[in-house]
């Protein structure tokens, strides 16, 4: 089996060092990661330039793919000739943080197994639910070993899901953790501020900040799962179509004359 991997952190992230590890016990890994940190930016695909792409090591001294495009351009670059054994599997993260509820729309991390599936190879995005501020480097070595268990239960069936698998998993020891739940996605609440600043030259400028996101802890929710120290699989809809709104909106008077 080929696995394609690849994160929003950047080649040189820890997370992506310590997934490429630990699946490399299942299959052949190669990555293809980006040269710089694209957290939340999204679904992002690089048209209007060219892409560079060389060779650089991990730091262990993995021999790896980087290039100056986003997450997504990575899995397409791979899945296009890139990369020229046929990909059975593409692998994303691990992220620092949890990408649960509206996170998704922002993601990189996810929107790059969306990619794949798009392209109709199974994608898998894999985020680590770390504390907020952890000043300390981070521990990936239990969520690395719990995506090897995901990744070789799911390579057991004879095909995987066609939908892209945003997994979340909780920070600590797996012994800490009380499982895993199939989950729906939860609703994220956002606590942004702006904040308006001028700059040497009296010319303002601005940061959208603010207080850590929470959410709602509705059971069966990505968001609860977590909450409760369980490691969260939600399967994501490709098709974006609100259906239960359709009778509603065909009951307008749309007529165009």
């Amino acid at each position: 089996m080929q696995i394609l991997l690849t994160n929003d952190d950047g080649v040189q992230a820890p997370g992506l060092l310590a997934l490429a590890k630990s699946i490399s016990n299942l299959a052949q890994v190669r990555v293809v990661a980006p040269n710089k940190n694209w957290s939340a930016s999204g679904h992002v695909k690089t048209m209007h330039r060219p892409l560079r792409v060389w060779q650089t090591q991990l730091a262990d001294g993995t021999p790896v793919l980087t290039t100056d495009g986003a997450p997504s351009d990575c899995v397409a670059l791979g899945l296009l000739g890139l990369i020229e054994e046929p990909i059975d599997l593409v692998i994303s993260g691990i992220n620092p943080h949890a990408n649960i509820g509206h996170d998704l729309t922002y993601s990189s991390t996810v929107m790059a197994a969306l990619e794949a599936v798009i392209a109709g190879i199974p994608g898998i995005a894999f985020s680590l639910d770390s504390p907020y501020n952890h000043d300390a480097p981070l521990d990936y070595a239990p969520s690395a070993k719990i995506a090897e268990i995901i990744i070789q239960q799911l390579t057991r069936k004879e095909s995987l899901p066609q939908c892209p698998l945003n997994v979340n998993i909780p920070y600590g020891a797996i012994e800490d953790m009380r499982g895993v739940k199939i989950t729906r996605q939860g609703t994220r609440i956002y606590r942004d501020a702006l904040d308006q600043r001028v700059d040497p030259r009296g010319e303002c400028y601005y940061w959208i900040g603010g207080d850590a996101p929470t959410g709602v802890a509705e059971p069966g929710t990505d968001f609860w799962a977590l909450a409760e120290g369980y490691v969260s699989i939600t399967p994501l809809r490709m098709d974006f179509t609100a259906d239960e709104f359709i009778p509603q909106l065909a009951e307008l008077d749309l007529t165009l004359a």
